[in-house]
């Protein structure tokens, strides 16, 4: 038998194992929270007050699929809401898209959001709900086919490209610059090895797996779907998943709001919530999340079948998300401690 969430050691990093875990995480897509345009209390129907609209920022990538199944399945528009969904390539451009208006919503990372909440106390975020949290193997340290790199504690010395920072500052021999490197810190010193003991790389994330091929890396630390992609081109392997031990399920990406700009509105963003609990339903099937991927994040269906995926909360967990500041603030990723309780929608 295998612990439900594990699988058998020469399965990991295999495609059977891709396709099984993705067939499992399918059946657990989050609901995640946003907020529109329009004011006065939601109905109990779920119906958005009259002329209620939202703009939604989000980088394409796997945390934000449910967003796209409400509305490919047209749940924001039953509800009474119309919503915009804007692409934009980088939290930091979520982030300055809030503080312009541009966006209302976002959906991004949350190192990069909290590291945004405590840089800039003049103009305040809330979280609106959790958006994309960790599963096995859904951030990893992979090597090639042919590396002498067999644990984590071969990584010791090594060079690992990382994506380069968006919000977070990156100077050599710094603290931690992405939720990545914090995440993989903290692993690594489970293991016993310092995290400066290892040279993070940072590089854009499309570079990733050419500098492992090339080996001008030792190693590379990713997420989905590059994990897939490098297995598939390189033979790749992992020796490291970021989330697990004292990281396990750590949440990854969450929805937030200008904190001014969510307190008008909250009858909309109520009907927002029942129209993405309605596509949370849709997404526990296969089918509408693999379109969902494959629409927006630019993924082959075969891809959007075949990677590993986290987990989609029904529920926000303030204590969870504390976990993600206070590793933050540990490993100096946060100039400060940040209160997450204070965030929080009501």
């Amino acid at each position: 038998m295998v612990p439900a969430g594990r699988w058998p050691e020469q399965w990991r990093g295999t495609p059977r194992a891709r396709i099984a875990a993705g067939c499992a995480a399918a059946a657990a897509v989050l609901l995640a929270g946003c907020q529109a345009s329009g004011t006065g209390a939601a109905p109990a129907t779920g119906q958005a007050p009259p002329g209620s609209s939202v703009t939604v920022a989000s980088v394409p990538g796997v945390g934000g699929a449910p967003l796209y199944v409400a509305q490919q399945q047209g749940y924001f528009r039953q509800a009474g809401l119309t919503v915009h969904i804007r692409s934009f390539p980088s939290a930091a451009a979520e982030v300055a898209a809030l503080h312009s208006g541009a966006a209302n919503v976002a959906v991004g990372d949350y190192a990069d959001f909290f590291y945004a909440q405590v840089q800039d106390a003049a103009a305040p975020m809330v979280v609106l709900a959790d958006g994309y949290d960790a599963g096995p193997n859904v951030m990893d340290v992979l090597v090639r086919s042919d590396s002498t790199i067999t644990s984590p504690q071969d990584l010791l010395g090594k060079t690992i490209g990382t994506a380069a920072p968006q919000l977070m500052p990156n100077s050599p021999g710094g603290p931690p610059y992405s939720l990545e490197t914090v995440a993989a810190s903290s692993v690594l010193e489970n293991d016993g090895i310092q995290p400066n003991s290892v040279t993070w790389k940072p590089m854009p994330a499309n570079n990733l797996i050419g500098a492992l091929r090339s080996h001008l890396v030792d190693a590379i630390l990713v997420t989905e779907p590059q994990i897939f992609q490098a297995e598939i081109q390189l033979g790749a392997r992992s020796v490291l998943d970021a989330c697990s031990g004292e990281t396990v399920n750590l949440p990854l990406d969450g929805y937030f709001a200008q904190a001014s700009y969510a307190k008008q509105h909250q009858g909309a963003l109520a009907a927002f919530h029942a129209a993405l609990l309605r596509a949370q339903t849709s997404a526990n099937q296969p089918a509408p999340l693999n379109a969902a991927l494959a629409h927006y994040a630019g993924m082959s269906r075969q891809t959007a079948a075949l990677i590993t995926v986290g987990v989609y909360p029904t529920s926000l967990k303030v204590g969870s998300l504390q976990r993600v500041a206070d590793l933050m603030s540990f490993y100096g990723a946060l100039p400060r401690p940040l209160d997450v309780s204070s965030m929080i929608f009501p």
